[in-house]
């Protein structure tokens, strides 16, 4: 089926399925052409679950469950794959059209072709494979195929989740293709804290020769960026589940103040990622940013505001021994001949959508991790052999 792993890569990467924050019109034409291929292929229980978007072409985010049954309704096995993708960024970087997909010395190149088409395409040749061989996987086998993962899942699996949670069994078998390493080693089992801080320094703005009339917020914040590495002994513990194996706490980016030399700026803005092990509550590193802040302010003058962009407590892990780890353990053991380990992460994927809900869940792809880089490429035999695994977890009792 390679070819038409190809094909349909071709085809999916010429639509663009870019949610309406990044100036695109969602996923329908991209589902639709989905739901028609499958369709003709003899898939007959797909079902369409619309998320409401007022922005999105016909109003709607939609999400698609295929499923074709098993030798057993016991449990079902879930793939989860996501439809949407992310704008091309600069074209001049780009050596192809992003969106045309390019074969190349065992590539396909274009937008999107990575991350997540190359899961999508994975998950549904599993399920079409089965259907043309007239085989049935041990257990009823179902594909998501969700919208809205790039901009935070609330119109895509978060929302499958909350409308159609019955269709989940703590006995589920969920694997999600979305991470990955290039030696297929890696099952991602947990996630750290993700706090992004957005820290907004107040002083009293002045001119640059006269610094006794003001009070300088570039240079409290400064101080207050070099105290926060503190928090690296702070919260010192490892888990060699991860990798890395400690919390990190990086200062990142920072907004412009004065436009002008000869000004001492009165308010300044940066803020810092922050990925912490699940041993700690995110309340903790809160209260520790807020003691620095308090210091800062005593020293220097200044007012300190400590607000989060974006904030999510880990989720429970996938135990290590679980039988989503172990199945595919079996699978990648005998498709690539390596030994895959359960590992944790500092990054977010939708598993822990999942995992918060007592759902044991997996991501595991094999990838070059050149997502949403310009020249985005999927290597062929990744997204050929990634289906084999699949299907051996599907076969196995």
């Amino acid at each position: 089926m390679t070819d038409e792993m190809i094909a349909f890569q071709k085809a999916i990467t010429a639509i663009r399925a870019l949610s309406p924050i990044n100036g695109g019109d969602g996923e329908w034409d991209k589902a639709m052409y989905i739901k028609a291929f499958l369709e003709e292929r003899g898939v007959t229980n797909i079902e369409q679950v619309d998320a409401p978007d007022a922005a999105a072409k016909n109003g709607v985010r939609p999400n698609l469950i295929a499923r074709i049954p098993g030798e057993s309704s016991a449990r079902t096995i879930w793939l989860m794959a996501h439809m949407d993708v992310v704008p091309e960024g600069d074209l001049k970087l780009w050596d192809t059209d992003p969106w045309e997909a390019v074969v190349k010395d065992g590539r396909i190149y274009g937008r999107g072709t990575e991350d997540n088409q190359q899961g999508l395409t994975s998950s549904i040749f599993t399920l079409l494979a089965f259907l043309a061989e007239g085989v049935k996987p041990a257990y009823d086998l179902a594909v998501i195929i969700a919208a809205d993962e790039e901009t935070g899942s609330e119109l895509g699996l978060e929302y499958l989740l909350e409308h159609r949670r019955k269709m989940f069994s703590e006995d589920d078998i969920i694997i999600v293709p979305d991470a990955g390493e290039p030696d297929s080693t890696m099952i991602e089992v947990a996630e750290k804290a993700i706090v992004w801080l957005r820290i907004n320094t107040k002083g009293k703005q002045c001119h640059g020769s006269l610094p006794e009339e003001g009070i300088n917020a570039f240079t409290a914040a400064s101080h207050m960026v070099v105290r926060l590495r503190s928090l690296y002994d702070t919260f010192d513990a490892r888990d060699e589940v991860f990798a890395p194996p400690i919390s990190t706490f990086e200062a990142t980016r920072k907004e412009a103040n004065v436009p002008n030399i000869n000004t001492i700026p009165g308010e300044d803005v940066f803020y810092m990622d922050c990925r912490l092990l699940p041993t700690y509550p995110v309340q903790s590193l809160l209260d520790e940013v807020r003691r620095i802040a308090d210091e800062i302010e005593g020293e220097h003058g200044v007012k300190i505001e400590i607000g989060t962009s974006q904030l999510a407590e880990s989720a429970p892990p996938t135990p290590v021994d679980a039988e989503v780890v172990t199945k595919l353990q079996t699978a990648i053991g005998e498709i690539y001949n390596v030994q895959a380990r359960p590992m944790g992460i500092g990054g977010g994927t939708v598993a822990a959508l999942f995992r918060r809900l007592g759902l044991n869940a997996a991501v595991w792809s094999t990838l070059e991790d050149v997502c949403h880089q310009p020249n985005e490429y999927c290597l062929i035999d990744n997204m050929v052999n990634d289906a084999r695994v699949f299907a051996h977890v599907c076969l196995q009792s």
